[in-house]
């Protein structure tokens, strides 16, 4: 039984679109088209769409997902390497998040702390933030003021 990419979208629970998208990038094969009628596929297009999905929602990229796909059950140790990077990956953006988080949290604290109308310490950071960003705003908060009484690297280190 083959089916329409209208009704493939359905099974699979994503839009024509995404459909469209994968088969660009070659996640998914594009039936040819009959001189009449519409593109068939098969129903195992189904089953790799939600792989797709579900690898997405793993945290994997597009090209991971590739990469996953690429494989079957006798590839187990190249799957196994692929989700350790991906845990890596992972392990490194947690880091940063949290250094980013600790750094709002400084700039929140010395909100709270500076009742001048006239002046807010996270306005006045995030203005005068050198070429660079959020980089610039992380180093200047990571010296230690009077203001907060330490840095951002210390206050983690604890």
């Amino acid at each position: 039984m083959t089916i329409t990419i209208g009704l493939l979208a359905k099974q699979a629970e994503v839009t024509i679109e995404t459909i469209r998208h994968y088969q660009r990038i070659g996640l998914l094969h594009e039936p040819d088209k009959p001189g009449r009628g519409y593109r068939c596929y098969p129903p195992d297009a189904v089953v790799r769409i939600r792989f797709i999905k579900r690898a997405q929602q793993a945290g994997f990229t597009l090209k991971e997902v590739a990469q996953l796909l690429s494989l079957d059950a006798g590839h187990c140790a190249e799957a196994r390497s692929i989700a350790e990077q991906k845990c890596q990956q992972i392990d490194a953006q947690i880091k940063d998040l949290m250094v980013l988080r600790h750094t709002l949290q400084v700039l929140v604290k010395a909100c709270q702390s500076d009742a001048s109308a006239g002046h807010c310490p996270l306005i006045d950071a995030l203005s005068t933030a050198r070429d660079g960003g959020s980089v610039a705003i992380s180093t200047e908060l990571m010296r230690p003021t009077a203001r907060d009484g330490g840095s951002v690297a210390s206050d983690m280190a604890q």
